[in-house]
């Protein structure tokens, strides 16, 4: 910033074009730093940066499972596999929850060419609880591309690119980490940490921005050790360089901080100002209706062991969840009680299954069992869920054979398999809303039968 410049916010004719999403958000008056695009690393600081980098990284990395696999020669292959599963995994999730999920993934298909004979529906019910679907899709198409292409594993950004759900962050991640190519990778830690080294106060969701953080991020990248460069990079913005609390005081490159220099001069800045912070999408609110339907076995109902299965429905293959199964339901216009839910998930089992809950069928019980929410990145789905236990009447089983297939896909889950299946975490919240219920209902069974024997 030159000598007696105003600290104020001025707003460039690249800002007014903004949109509502990636407005700022209002806060105090920072200083800020000259035009992005003309910021860079000097020589001096780039090295003073990579060493100090380097350094710590050797000595504080954690201990993860894909760091773990050999970058042999012979291993390279496996070494870009293990690399592409775990970035993908760890795309908007934990390290702590994506460990687990990645050690079961590898002991699976423990090589591409083992992924590329998964079916959808394999990949789908490994990955459940992971959430955003589509990148397991996208995972699984791209392993079948590789092997058909021949299966060797592309090694540059460009051959990269060019797989489909492969784009410039995980193109960038696999090349250096995996065949040691000087390319950069920026994710949102990479942005935390490099905006605070330069003090960059532009909009980081702007395209322009994000395209200054990607030649800032190839100015830093170590050539000899690209890929625990940008490994280091990245772990000091989820570790020390954090979001709200940044633990400047253990930072190894806290010399070369902008917004550490400008919080020393001044009580009215922070680091944790940087980046700027901007107003997220406001999530839509939908709702729907569930109806866990359970068959009785008409034969055993009346016994202590009695079986049951479930009837799930697979969600269409393209859009939000897809290819996932779940339990009966349908999405309502608005807010809806208990009758008008009814009539809705009624017309649904009628439309789509021809059960006609007053004829086939007879209703052991059907029990409001409460709500849930379910929070998606830009939906909040608020789920009324009910219990829906049926048998055929007269000893004969339900019969689902007119059923359309071409119009919606089902299937019969026992009981017992159901709670081990890969379910969503939105359709496992529902599941255990229901063996809440039912546990309660058990419980209240004895107390019950007590009552109604004093009464007598």
């Amino acid at each position: 910033m030159e000598a007696g410049a105003e600290k104020k916010r001025v707003i460039s004719p690249k800002s007014k074009k903004r949109g509502r999403r990636n407005r700022e958000i209002p806060r105090k008056e920072v200083p800020l730093s000259d035009d992005i695009e003309d910021i860079s690393f000097s020589k001096d600081e780039t090295l003073q940066i990579r060493a100090s980098l380097l350094e710590w990284y050797d000595e504080n990395q954690r201990d993860l499972p894909w760091r773990r696999i050999s970058s042999g020669f012979d291993e390279r292959d496996k070494r870009g596999y293990a690399v592409w599963v775990s970035e993908v995994m760890l795309q908007q999730t934990r390290v702590s929850t994506v460990i687990d999920y990645f050690k079961r993934w590898m002991n699976k298909w423990p090589t591409l060419h083992h992924l590329a004979q998964a079916s959808l529906e394999e990949v789908n019910e490994m990955w459940a609880g992971l959430g955003y679907y589509r990148r397991v899709r996208f995972l699984l198409q791209g392993a079948k591309e590789v092997v058909e292409e021949g299966g060797s594993f592309p090694e540059t950004v460009s051959e990269l690119r060019k797989i489909k759900g492969i784009g410039e962050y995980t193109s960038g991640a696999i090349a250096s980490i995996a065949f040691n190519k000087a390319v950069p990778v920026v994710d949102g830690n990479v942005v935390r940490v490099i905006s605070r080294l330069k003090a960059i106060s532009a909009n980081p969701k702007d395209a322009a921005t994000v395209k200054s953080f990607w030649k800032l991020a190839g100015q830093l990248v170590d050539p000899c050790r690209p890929g625990d460069f940008n490994q280091a990079l990245m772990e000091l913005g989820a570790t020390l360089c954090s979001l709200s609390n940044p633990g400047c005081a253990a930072c190894p490159i806290s010399a070369q901080c902008h917004a550490l220099s400008l919080s020393r001069q001044s009580e009215s800045v922070h680091v944790s100002d940087y980046p700027t912070k901007v107003v997220k999408a406001k999530q839509r609110h939908e709702f729907s209706a569930v109806s866990v339907v359970e068959i009785l076995d008409c034969q055993e109902m009346t016994g202590p062991q009695s079986s049951s299965k479930y009837i799930l429905v697979k969600r269409p293959d393209e859009g939000l969840l897809a290819g996932l199964w779940e339990f009966p339901s349908i999405l309502l216009e608005k807010e809806a009680d208990l009758a008008s839910r009814r009539k809705a998930i009624d017309n649904f089992l009628q439309s789509s299954f021809y059960l006609d809950l007053k004829e086939s069928t007879r209703i052991v019980s059907r029990e409001d069992i409460g709500e849930c929410v379910h929070v998606f990145s830009h939906i909040r789905l608020k789920m009324y869920v009910e219990l829906l236990v049926l048998h055929p009447k007269g000893n004969r089983s339900i019969d689902y054979k007119k059923l359309d297939k071409e119009s919606i896909t089902w299937k019969y889950v026992d009981g017992k398999n159901l709670g081990s299946m890969g379910l969503s975490s939105g359709v496992r919240k529902v599941y255990t809303m229901v063996q809440k219920h039912k546990q309660t209902e058990q419980a209240t069974i004895p107390e019950r039968r007590k009552k109604t024997a004093v009464r007598r």
